[in-house]
């Protein structure tokens, strides 16, 4: 008898955790973020590992695009958020920092990222503002919790 494979998930040189994901298609997905800029930063991704845009097939790029729409619209409505940022950042200097093409999808509120991240005068004068350094690592546990919330969604 066979066993049954569970549906995997990569994301460049990254194998993903299925709880991490929340929808998916059958050319693409979406799953929460590991290090989010804000808490509801999510990504969207194809399937197929790609490095570039470019390098998507037609139909790659249709349903990523769709896929994120629809991400973007429905935790737009969830988070009572009044704006939404959809970025690509195609290649290492564009500051792409995993080999896979990905969309951000960030909902956005009004000083959303000002209150995030909330620096005093001193920290400002000690030391240069890294962000990147500045986003913690979330668990398994924490990013499956969001993950569910968003599973109801679609």
């Amino acid at each position: 008898m066979e066993e049954k494979r569970e549906e995997e998930f990569t994301f460049g040189p990254y194998k993903k955790d299925r709880r991490e994901v929340f929808y998916s298609t059958t050319l693409s997905y979406a799953l929460v973020n590991i290090r989010p800029a804000l808490p509801e930063h999510v990504l969207v991704i194809p399937r197929r590992e790609v490095k570039r845009f470019t390098d998507l097939t037609d139909d790659e790029i249709i349903d990523l695009s769709i896929t994120a729409k629809l991400v973007g619209a429905r935790l737009e409505q969830y988070h009572n958020a009044t704006s939404v940022n959809f970025g690509i950042q195609d290649g290492r200097e564009s500051g792409q920092t995993v080999p896979h093409v990905h969309i951000h999808i960030i909902p956005r509120k009004i000083d959303d990222y000002k209150n995030h991240y909330k620096l005093d005068d001193e920290a400002m004068k000690r030391k240069p503002l890294d962000i990147e350094d500045r986003r913690k690592k979330r668990t398994i546990e924490e990013m499956n919790l969001e993950a569910d919330a968003y599973r109801v969604l679609f």
